[in-house]
């Protein structure tokens, strides 16, 4: 069964980064587009980063600029490093496949305080 686990995240005061990690169990992996999505409290999941198998990325708006999205596949890890964060990136992020989503992992929790 393919499993994701995000780790790195924590508590941060705005201004400061984080570089959050995703393991990929399985062999789909380097042949795959992946993401990431974070979910605010009270709010859906939104989509943050993608990356193709050829390393094209794209970035929600809110996010350009301040995070790099970035893969590993020696190591089957996905990366989202975060500058500049700001009190309105806090939530739980999680990374998925981009296309043939497989149950989500539990994420990992960023806190940017003010």
């Amino acid at each position: 069964q393919v499993q994701l686990v995000e780790s790195g995240g924590g508590l941060v005061q705005a201004g400061g980064s984080l570089r959050l990690s995703c393991a990929a169990s399985g062999s789909r992996f380097s042949g795959s587009s992946m993401a990431w999505y974070r979910q605010a409290p009270g709010k859906q999941r939104e989509l943050v980063a993608s990356i193709t198998t050829t390393d094209r990325t794209n970035y929600a708006d809110s996010v350009k600029g301040r995070f790099t999205i970035s893969r590993d596949n020696a190591k089957n890890t996905a990366y989202l490093q975060m500058n500049s964060l700001k009190p309105e990136d806090t939530g739980v992020y999680y990374c998925n496949y981009f296309f043939g989503k497989v149950p989500w992992g539990q994420g990992t929790q960023v806190t940017v305080s003010s």
